[in-house]
């Protein structure tokens, strides 16, 4: 690795978990805020979901992961039916968000441990900003939306995958990694390296 890349590197590292929540944001949101009605019952690049069910657990994990923010218990146990709830469940996802964002940015956030497992807090934080991203490729692949990931959240979400893979691959978290094209984009190998197959959508 030349300095460029080693300066580069260090940078991604640096950043808050809040502004990389941020970015993320900012590309996620306008996805689920696109998505049709009629789409709802549409597969995803996540078989086990259709685009009403990734949203509700995306929503889910939006919520709880705000909680683990401020170091308290999150429930995982259940995924309630946000979507199918009164009111526009859009706008209260772009909410969600933002609240999420809020409390990753609050001071602390990302010092010391986090969650049942303990795991450090910005690892945590690394989890969710996953889910964000990734689920947002989901989404937009299955209702034709373009989706790029920002180049800052790519970088860090690298280093998270190549730690957490083997504890998620054995929870089916992530499906076994698939190869990624000659010259692939730093993101389509992220996607490939959680079972993804960027080009089949």
């Amino acid at each position: 690795m030349d300095t460029y890349e080693q300066q580069t590197q260090q940078k991604q590292q640096a950043r808050r978990m809040g502004e990389l929540l941020g970015s993320a944001a900012e590309r996620a949101v306008p996805v689920v805020s696109g998505l049709p009605d009629a789409a709802l019952t549409a597969p995803t690049p996540c078989a086990e979901y259709d685009v009403k069910a990734l949203v509700n657990h995306l929503f889910q994990v939006v919520v709880e992961f705000r909680k683990l923010a401020a170091k308290r218990d999150a429930d995982f146990t259940t995924t309630p039916d946000r979507v199918g709830e009164e009111g526009d469940w859009r706008e209260r996802f772009a909410g969600a968000v933002e609240e999420l964002v809020a409390a990753w940015s609050a001071p602390g956030a990302e010092e010391g441990t986090s969650g049942a497992m303990n795991m450090p807090a910005r690892l945590v934080g690394a989890m969710v900003l996953l889910d964000l991203t990734v689920h947002a490729w989901d989404l937009a692949r299955a209702t034709g939306q373009p989706y790029e990931a920002p180049p800052q959240v790519v970088g860090v979400l690298a280093e998270a995958v190549a730690e957490l893979a083997p504890t998620a691959r054995s929870m089916g978290v992530f499906g076994e990694p698939v190869p990624a094209r000659a010259g692939a984009s730093p993101f389509d190998r992220l996607l490939a390296a959680t079972g993804r197959h960027p080009h089949q959508w």
